[in-house]
This record gives C-alpha cells, structure tokens and sequence, in this order.
C-alpha cells in the first residue's frame, strides 16, 4: 500500500489551502495517482472556512463513493458514518458528526434544489470533472449560481486528472488559482492483441490475459465495460486457473467486497481483478503490474426506444484508454494489454453527455431552480437549443411546464420523486388510480438493468412481485418508492398497468392499422409480429420500441382500453378539423377527429373547409415536398440575392430552400387565399412574391449591384447568369468574343467584389475560353484563339489588337 505521505498531491495541499482561503473557487489539475480524490478533502477539513461546517465530495459512480469515503474513515481510524460519510440515491451512512459528505452528482442537484442556501455547507469538491457528465455540469452551474446570489463564502474546488481549462475559466473567472499536480507514474509498455477468431469473447480474452500473466510478473487488471462481462470471464478464468485469485469490481458489489479487491490477496495468491470503468480513474488497485484493456465504455446515452438514458457499449476514447494504460504503472513499471489491432482509430476525447443525452430532466431541474432562459447561468457546455426544446416539449405534453417553462401543479407535486420527469408524473399521477404501488414497481423496473430478454412486462413483473428476494435490488428500488409515496409495496391488481405507460409515454400509444400494424400518437408507424398476442389490439402503449424509419419495432407493450385514454386524457373529447394533402386524390382532404394526437378515436365528415386550416394543410404539403416550384426568372433572382449576402452580410436575407420552406408562412401563406390545389400554387408568381418582400432600401440597390443584364462593347444588353451563385459560385457572362473587344478587365459586380466570370463564345456560340481575368487572356491566350479561329470564320474580325478594335455583334461583309 502506498504510503500517504509518499502521495504526489502531498506536496500541493499547503498550496489548495491557500488558494481557498483567498478565493472562493479553484482548480486542481493531479493526474492519476496524485491522491487527490482521499487527500484533499481531509486536508481541507480544518481550513479556517470549513470550521463548523460540511464539505461535500461529489463523486461520479456510486462505487466510487463508497470506496472513497471508507478509505477516508479508515485513514481516521473511524467506521463510515462518523466523519467521513456517504450519501446516494437509495443509500445514505452520515450521522449528526458527519463533516465530510461524498455524494453522487444527483443527490448534489437534489442538495441545491431543496436547499439554495445549501446551510451548514462549506464547500463543495467536484472529483473526476473530466468525465462531464451531464449531472456534474448541471451542479456546478447551480452551485456557481446559488455561491453567485446567495453564498458567496462557499469554496468551490473542481478536480480532474484532466481539465479544458480555457473553457473552466471562462466559467469561473480567468483570476481563478489553477494548481497543478503530476501523477507519480512508472514506465508502461504497450502491446496489441487484436482478438479474432469463432470463439466466445471470454474464451480469447481469458488466453490474453494468460499470456500476460505468463510473461510478466504481479497482478492483473482487465477493464471490461460491464458486470455481465465481467462474470462471464470470471467463470472462463476461475475454471481454467484454480491458482489465481479472481476479483471482481463494479457497482452490485456490497462495500466489503469492493474493498478486498483493491487489497492484495491474503493468501498470497496473484489476483486478476476484473473491473469496470471505475477502475480507469476513480481508485487505485494496489499491486497491479499489467492492465488488459477489453478496448470498450459504457456510456450514458439517450435512447428513444425506452425513453429513458441507458448505458450503451461503445469503444472507448483515446483519452480514456491512456487512463487506463497509467493504471499499470502506478507502483512500479508495468505493461498494457490493449486487445484491438494498433491501426485501430478512436476519438480522442469523449463527448460530454449535455450533447448527446435526454434533456428533459434538465429541463425539468432548470424549471426547478426557476430559471427560464439557460443563459442565465454559466455553463461549461451549454445546453443544446434544439435538445432542450425537444426536452421542453415532452414535459410540457406530460403537463409538469406551462408555456413560459415554469413549472405546473403536476409539475411541482411530480419533484418529490427522485427519477426521470415521465415515471415522476406517472407516479404523482398513480394516486388519484389507486395504483401507486403498481407504479412503484413498475418504475423500479423500468430503471432497472434485468429486464433484458424479458418481452413480457406483465409476466416480468408478476414474477417479481410474487418472489422479491429473486430480484433484491428491484425489491429494494420498489421499496424506496414506495416509502417515498406512503404506501406499502402491496399490488392487487396488474389492470392499470396500461394507463400508466399511458401517462408516462402519451406519444407511444398506439392504434391499430391493420393485424401488427400500429399507428403512433406521434405519428409514426410501429410494429409487431402478427402471431404476437397484442397485434389485434385496438391500443396499445409501447413501452420500448427501435426508432427503425420504415416502422418501429415493439419490443415491449401493455393494451389499452379506449375508454380509459379518455379518462386519462380528457381532450381527446374535443372535435378538431383535420385537412392533409391527399397524394392519391390530388387535393385537400377534410374530416373532424377525436383523439389524442394521430391516435384517432372518433371521426365525422367536415362540412365546410376552414381558410386558415386550408392554408395550413397546403403549407405543410409543400414542405413535405423539399421543394418550391420557382421557375428561372426567380431563380436568378434568389442566385442575385444569394451572391449579395454572402458578399455584403446578413441585410439581404436567406432565400436558400430551406430557409424559405422554414419561413413559408410568412411570404407565401398570405397569398393562399381561396387556393385549395397545390397545382394553383405552382401557378403563382413566387419570384415576384419573394421581390415585394425586400425592403425599399435593399431592393433599390439589387439592380445596382447585381445587375440582370450588363451592356458590353458592341451595345449589346446580355443577360447574366446567377444559377450558381446559390451554391456559392459567381455570375456568369456568356458573349460572343467580338462583342468584348476594347474591355480591357472582367467586369465586377456586388460594389466591385465579384469579377464575372466571362464565357468567351465563338460566332457559332460555341465556348472559346473561361476566364474570370480578360486582361490575362487578351495578353496570353488571344493570340491562340486568333490563330485557330481567323481561317474557320474568315467573315468575322480577328484584330490583332482586340483592345483597339471595335466591339461588334455583325459579320463582315465580303469585299
């Protein structure tokens, strides 16, 4: 075991000390192996700030915590719970003398949310920032807000073995004290070992690891990207090498064992300690000389099927895998074993989650803490727009946001529940159904990790609920909730099963099309086998589905009866008029509709055509098509302007296809009056309507500066050619050659920016030169020209000086 005063960051405490006594925010930089994670927070206990209050170390996985704070206690010669604590979803070991907290990153947003002023707190420790995760992004911005408004004594410390430090900077100030630390590392020797052939993943992991073990000496850590992994190797191992002591590392573990496999073995035997993640950063494995790296991650990611953020297996990031690589190299030298080929590619740094993850649980925080707009708070990753408005939406079709994103009734009854926004408000939802223990095991489940292979939802929770002990950490989640809720985990009946879901996903209920044939109320298609039981069913509520195009595949469903959606949704008793383009028939199409979205309950003839939903109807039929019917003359006119906006700036506006099929209401819908055909709308003079949109000042410049025609040497007015201009090309002037004699320069167009570009033609009109330089040409290439052309047409003027000679559109006559 390394001893602590032998420990990198050592060096660099009396410096973080005094970098939080003048300051209220910091960075430390340590890498691997510094000691930052269990040498900081207990060096800062006894700082003249922290006298009298908490620290909180927010930790990335649970693992993590709980290692970490049983480490710190033992260092104090103290069981967990005195001092040093810890405190996570579901699991909480503090106790009234508790100074020193290590939480996971949301139970540090529920801190915040529940108490702004965070009493009793004197600084709050961000460990392992480099990970970004969303949680960890959305805390430090609530701290950074709450130390901003209200607590301008709390000390903000932000770790990592890594850190974007222009970009922390920018969000804590750039006088911010930034500490460095180097990690203590030992040469590590890297090798590959691609891993090919027909056997089982475990199989050719198990002989790498064999052959590691063979060629060097002291443990062995093998990084694999999940606990079914893990135990699937452990057997390969364990029935191959009686001799090796076999550990395994991740989350399920209780704390004793987690605890043993970072210890060397009692008996002396050499360990292989199977890990997750956890083991690229977060701890320290003593005796470990060799790392096999299994080359994946398991990250978080939003999955549409489900609804939810799962954890899906990806290849790991150059970043991560150089982690890992310095795990060998902690305590002497050591050699990585990396099983994919050398040549392989991989990104090199991970994306951080606030761009690829579910941000309605953001949006659901931020509508929390009462913020409206996210830039009112500073973010080392803003949220993205287009994420957020999708996050916003869903919670607003779920009724926990009114429209200006504050939060509704539902919406703040629903914050008692410590999960995803949808399974919160089928919760809250679930009392007035008498079914909130029903609910309670139905979210344990579906956040949990063992339903996989379990298509059958009912069955799979008749099972649980009829032997818990089968399935303990569903039991235990189930339980929590329903303590949360003030019920006992008793279910009578599984009957509201399908008006749940219906209340946590309102866009995956289904209607029947045909057998196996569903139409969702978000308006796609979804489907099951015909010889699955619930293909006959009228609705149905999907409970995880694929997001294929051609039609999603239900993988878990519940029926649904009519009757009991228009209890659940009561504006599905609304009469609305529905127009939609028909293809096949060539027109508008109307009917009234009950239901909810595409779901349709009830429909009846419409007798008369709305005008404004006429107009809405061709709209979207003409964005459904991609195109607009503009014939040439308005395409010159959209490649004129095109060519000035990119020249001259944003005054001219955006005319590109997509632009105006965004902003189609705005020029075209007002001259929709009495049109009901799309064949009418091809008719319409679209280029003219796009002119009367230009402002008086721009559009008295556009024949200025883009001129339609220009007047060359012979007299002759000739059109220009804008086509190209929309995809970023130039004008084009197509002339006869001895129409341009005595211009010695291109001409320019857009104030003098552009030259055109001039496609000199031969008296047959046949191309002679491109040039966008005349000047060059006269010099360089007429004489050619003149040379092959004179004797093909002798009746036409080949001067010798073509800048003396006069311009001319006519023939010679013969003498």
């Amino acid at each position: 075991m390394t001893s602590l005063s032998t420990l990198p960051i050592e060096a660099r405490l009396v410096a973080i000390r005094e970098a939080l006594v003048g300051h209220t925010r910091a960075l430390l930089v340590a890498e691997p192996g510094a000691g930052k994670t269990t040498r900081v927070p207990l060096a800062l206990l006894d700082a003249p700030w922290c006298r009298g209050g908490r620290l909180l170390l927010l930790e990335p996985r649970r693992i993590a915590a709980r290692l970490a704070a049983g480490f710190m206690a033992e260092t104090l010669g103290e069981p967990v719970g005195e001092t040093v604590g810890y405190r996570m979803r579901g699991e909480s070991r503090v106790g009234p003398a508790t100074r020193l907290e290590v939480v996971t990153q949301g139970v540090l947003t529920r801190m915040l949310q529940d108490d702004p002023m965070l009493e009793g707190v004197a600084g709050i420790l961000f460990d392992e920032f480099h990970e970004r995760s969303l949680e960890a992004d959305l805390g430090l911005a609530l701290a950074l807000d709450a130390q901003a408004g209200l607590r301008d004594d709390l000390r903000l410390l932000v770790m990592s073995a890594t850190l974007d430090l222009d970009s922390l900077l920018g969000v804590l100030g750039q006088g911010t004290p930034v500490i460095d630390c180097p990690g203590r590392t030992f040469p590590v020797e890297t090798r590959y070992r691609s891993l090919t052939g027909r056997e089982e993943a475990a199989s050719r992991q198990a002989r790498a690891v064999f052959e590691a073990l063979d060629d060097e000496a002291g443990d062995a850590l093998v990084i694999l990207p999940g606990v079914g992994e893990i135990r699937r190797l452990a057997r390969e191992l364990a029935g191959r090498r009686p001799d090796l002591a076999i550990m395994e590392l991740h989350g399920r573990l209780p704390l004793e064992a987690q605890r043993r496999a970072l210890r060397p073995d009692p008996g002396g035997r050499r360990r292989v300690v199977l890990a997750t993640a956890i083991a690229e950063s977060s701890v320290t494995v003593d005796g470990v000389r060799i790392v096999v790296d299994a080359g994946q991650e398991r990250v978080p990611v939003f999955q549409p099927r489900s609804g939810l953020t799962r954890l899906e297996t990806r290849r790991v990031n150059r970043a991560s895998a150089d982690q890992r690589r310095g795990r060998a190299g902690r305590q002497g030298p050591g050699v990585c074993v990396r099983l994919w080929a050398e040549e392989q590619p991989l990104i090199p740094h991970g994306e951080p989650e606030i761009r690829q993850a579910d941000l309605a649980p953001l949006a659901f925080e931020l509508a929390r803490w009462g913020i409206t707009e996210p830039s009112q708070l500073a973010w080392v990753t803003p949220p993205p727009p287009a994420a957020l408005a999708a996050g916003r939406d869903l919670l607003r079709r779920l009724g926990v946001l009114d429209a200006a994103f504050h939060l509704t009734a539902l919406g703040r009854a629903s914050t008692r529940w410590p999960t995803h926004p949808r399974l919160a408000v089928m919760l809250e939802r679930a009392v007035a159904l008498d079914a909130l223990p029903l609910a309670c095991a139905l979210v344990a489940a579906l956040e949990g990790r063992d339903l996989e292979g379990e298509k059958d939802l009912e069955r799979a929770l008749e099972a649980r609920l009829a032997d818990g002990r089968a399935h303990r950490q569903w039991l235990h989640d189930a339980r929590r909730l329903a303590r949360l809720g003030g019920c006992r985990l008793e279910v009578a009946s599984l009957a509201p099963l399908g008006e749940l879901l219906a209340l946590a996903y309102p866009e995956r209920i289904a209607q029947r099309l045909a057998p196996g044939r569903f139409r969702l109320a978000s308006g796609g298609l979804a489907v099951l086998p015909e010889e699955h039981p619930l293909a006959h069913a009228a609705l149905l509520v999907a409970a995880e589905l694929d997001g294929e195009a051609g039609g999603a595949r239900i993988f878990r469903g519940v029926a649904l009866s009519p009757d009991r959606l228009e209890a659940l949704y009561p504006e599905t008793a609304e009469w609305r008029a529905s127009l939609a383009w028909s293809d096949e028939q060539g027109r508008l199409v109307g009917e009234q509709r009950r239901g909810l979205g595409a779901v349709v309950l009830e429909r009846r003839p419409l007798q008369a055509l709305p005008p404004e939903a006429v107009r809405r109807a061709l709209l979207d039929a003409l964005r459904r098509r991609r195109r607009l019917p503009f014939d040439e003359a308005a395409e010159q006119l959209r490649g004129r302007v095109a060519l000035l906006r990119r020249e001259l700036g944003d005054d001219w506006p955006d005319w590109s296809d997509a632009a105006l099929l965004e902003r189609l209401d705005d020029w075209l819908g007002p001259h929709l009056d009495g049109v009901t055909r799309l064949e009418a709308v091809d008719k319409l003079p679209l280029g003219r309507l796009l002119l009367d949109t230009l402002g008086w000042p721009l559009r008295s410049r556009l024949d200025e500066l883009a001129p339609e025609r220009l007047t060359v040497p012979s007299g002759s007015g000739i059109r220009l050619d804008y086509a190209s201009c929309r995809e970023g090309g130039e004008p084009v002037l197509a002339v006869k050659l001895q129409e341009v004699f005595g211009w010695r320069a291109s001409p320019r167009v857009a104030g003098g920016r552009v030259p055109v570009l001039l496609h000199l033609l031969s008296p047959a009109r046949r191309p002679l030169q491109v040039t966008r330089d005349l000047e060059s040409f006269w010099a360089n290439g007429y004489p050619e020209v003149r040379r092959e052309m004179r004797g093909r047409y002798p009746r036409h003027p080949w001067p010798e000086d073509p800048l003396t000679a006069e311009a001319t559109a006519r023939t010679r006559r013969r003498g």
